[in-house]
């Protein structure tokens, strides 16, 4: 039984938003309790699923009208679908808490809900920059933007793309896009020049926005170039506006040479001051069916040309509300932070704070530049009540040895969040010991394929160590064994039997509609429902832990991902979860990072575990064995790894997570294809030929 580190007080557990939720369904539904129990509530959220999103949609105040059918083809996954006579707006939805006098929706002149004045985006990067956009300026400035992509014939389902840092001109551009009709995808200016184009070049955007360049630890990377070059190979483009992020505020003064028609004389571009500069328009808000087309998300594109996944104005918007407000305790209160890029899914999750009239935060630059606490500093300098970042991030923290407990006051912090891959037993222990006690430590699991969450918090419920609080509302997930039984403690005796592959039993709003480019849905069908008929296959490799607190009349199903199936490991046929040895391997002071892959050995295959360790440390036979008791000791001898090696760097994709197929790739002499798709391409080299994988 896993330690339980936190339980919430009763005040929270009252003033909670779900609280607020179990409330509304008692007084306005059927619904069969009238006590605060998450998996009463969960258990409903199944059964009755048509009420329990309709209820998420009046509960939450969503803008546009729902229609009378909820869901038609409710056994067909895919082929479900969800609200199909709704009619609303994603970006309107996004901007309610600025709506003044002159905004129009559906012809009607809607009034204001939240102060106009309210602090919607907050803006911070490296060298101390710092911007902030009240709700009703950045509704202004979406009215400019949108106008300027009217003038150039951007229409409802075009392709509008964003080569830009995690920054208020991408929320901006997006939100304007979104008004439109058309459709937002992109990339962070981290990317090379192939990798954005087998992105771009396959969704032909018809505008693009991109920056001048970046900053990133204490470097001034100008992207002019590759912006020139990108732009030469999208023939699709009718007109590129450039953000001068690196010169922005000697811009704003001192730029003289647009002409009267907003275009630059010597380029054929548009500057973004010089849209801004334009009149204000009244902001129109075009009507979307609740299945049509928002975002364009792609996959890592490691092991081939990215996927193209497309989600919907409705189902991103509603998952993500529940998600937000439900799970995450978000309200018009809140401060909520993410360190994540315009490249991963965690940025749009987190603009979809502003549908709760929520201050977001933002930050661009290195999280451990120039001082290793600068997003701790965040949390006090602007009063950060939900931080979340990488899992990565805060292992990175331990090995640093920061002690936020002592150098910093976090008053304002509640809940802090964690993606991107497992957060160890160690990191939960770390949050608690070494940054405060009393938050809601709550590690999340999903990804870009629902661009939402699978398992997640859930401020009404205790935490325990090394485990995600509980399976989403509406998500009828199970982890199943090969042949599609779920495993459970019901069922399997054997704990070391109940890992498996995580699916999803019945349809929910915000699976994806298809890929782009996939008329018949093969490829679609192929990469989620090919295992199981009927069935969302994920690709996670997890458990279900449960609970049963007695006293305090607490049943809670807890989950723990083992990592990604594809990565799982399988010597003597028996199957361990990537997660499972490095967990272990976190608790070795001297280990930095590593990297588990199986490489195929005398008819089986054998456990290779790859490390990077501490500034000047060298792997050691001491050490080595050190590595290996850790795991032993705490797993079983088959995690055991055959070898342990030591590396200057492992190779990750931009949004930070570890690649071991690629890496396996490259042990067995394989090619990697698309390595734009990695923030460190070259680390690929240092994995060829080891001569030590040759012997036994």
């Amino acid at each position: 039984m896993n330690k339980c580190l936190w339980k919430p007080s009763e005040s929270r557990v009252e003033n909670s938003n779900i609280a607020k939720f179990i409330n509304y369904i008692n007084q306005n539904s059927a619904y069969p309790s009238k006590h605060i129990n998450y998996q009463a509530l969960h258990a409903w959220s199944l059964s009755d699923k048509e009420l329990f999103w309709q209820s998420i949609w009046t509960f939450s105040g969503v803008k546009g009208g729902k229609g009378d059918i909820i869901l038609e083809d409710s056994d067909k996954m895919p082929g479900a679908k969800w609200f199909p006579e709704a009619s609303l707006n994603f970006a309107e939805n996004l901007l309610q808490s600025s709506f003044s006098d002159d905004t129009i929706t559906n012809g009607q002149v809607v009034g204001k809900q939240l102060p106009s004045e309210q602090i919607a985006i907050v803006e911070r990067g490296e060298h101390g920059r710092r911007e902030q956009l009240s709700y009703a300026e950045l509704k202004e400035q979406v009215g400019k933007v949108r106008h300027f992509l009217d003038s150039k014939g951007v229409s409802k389902g075009d392709c509008v793309a964003g080569f830009l840092p995690n920054s208020q001109y991408a929320i901006i551009a997006m939100l304007a896009t979104a008004s439109i009709g058309a459709i937002w995808t992109s990339c962070s200016p981290d990317f090379g020049i192939q990798g954005v184009l087998d992105r771009f070049q396959q969704t032909q955007p018809k505008v693009l926005f991109a920056c001048d360049g970046y900053y990133y630890a204490n470097k001034t990377i100008n992207a002019k170039e590759r912006v020139e070059a990108i732009c030469e190979s999208l023939d699709s483009l009718s007109a590129c506006v450039i953000v001068d992020y690196l010169n922005k505020n000697d811009y704003q003064e001192k730029h003289k040479s647009s002409d009267a028609s907003g275009q630059n004389s010597t380029s054929n571009q548009t500057k973004w001051a010089d849209i801004l500069a334009e009149a204000s328009t009244p902001l129109v808000f075009e009507p979307m069916a609740f299945n049509d087309p928002l975002y364009v998300m792609y996959s890592s594109g490691t092991t081939g040309k990215p996927k193209c996944i497309i989600h919907t104005v409705g189902g991103t918007l509603l998952q993500h509300i529940k998600e937000l407000s439900l799970h995450t305790d978000v309200k018009p209160t809140s401060h909520l932070f993410y360190y994540t890029t315009c490249g991963w899914m965690m940025w749009n999750w987190l603009v979809s704070g502003l549908s709760l009239g929520a201050q977001i935060i933002i930050y661009d630059g290195s999280p451990f530049h120039q001082d290793k606490s600068v997003l701790f500093d965040l949390i006090d300098e602007e009063e950060i009540s939900i931080f979340g970042a990488s899992a990565k991030y805060y292992a990175a923290c331990e090995k640093f040895g920061l002690l936020p407990k002592t150098s910093h006051h976090l008053g304002s912090l509640e809940t802090v969040l964690s993606t991107g891959s497992p957060l160890s037993q160690e990191s939960f222990q770390y949050l608690y010991d070494k940054v405060k006690s009393d938050i809601c430590v709550s590690s999340i699991s999903g990804g870009t394929d629902i661009i939402s969450c699978f398992a997640l918090g859930c401020p009404i419920l205790p935490v325990y160590r090394g485990e995600l609080q509980c399976i989403g509302l509406g998500m009828d997930v199970a982890f199943v064994d090969d042949n599609g039984v779920t495993l459970s403690e019901e069922k399997v005796k054997d704990i070391d039997k109940r890992k498996g592959e995580l699916v999803c039993r019945q349809p929910f709003p915000s699976m994806p509609s298809g890929f782009w480019n996939d008329p018949q849905n093969e490829k679609y069908k192929d990469a989620y429902f090919s295992r199981f008929e009927n069935i969302w296959a994920h690709g996670d490799y997890g458990e279900v832990i449960n609970h049963h607190d007695k006293h305090n009349n607490i049943e809670q199903r807890g989950v723990i991902i083992h990592g990604r199936s594809d990565a799982v490991l399988n010597p003597g046929g028996v199957r361990i979860g990537t997660a499972e040895i490095y967990r272990q391997v976190e608790k070795v002071e001297e280990v930095f990072e590593s990297i588990a892959i199986a490489q195929t050995w005398n008819d089986d295959v054998r456990i290779i575990l790859f490390v990077t360790l501490k500034d000047g440390l060298r792997l050691s036979d001491s050490l080595t064995l050190k590595i290996k008791e850790s795991i032993r000791k705490n797993t079983t001898p088959r995690h055991v790894p055959s070898k342990v090696i030591q590396v200057n760097d492992i190779p990750r994709t931009l949004s930070g997570k570890i690649v071991e197929l690629a890496v396996k790739k490259v042990v067995e002499g394989l090619t990697v294809t698309n390595t734009d798709a990695l923030a460190n391409p070259e680390a690929l080299e240092l994995f060829k030929n080891i001569a030590e994988l040759n012997k036994s």
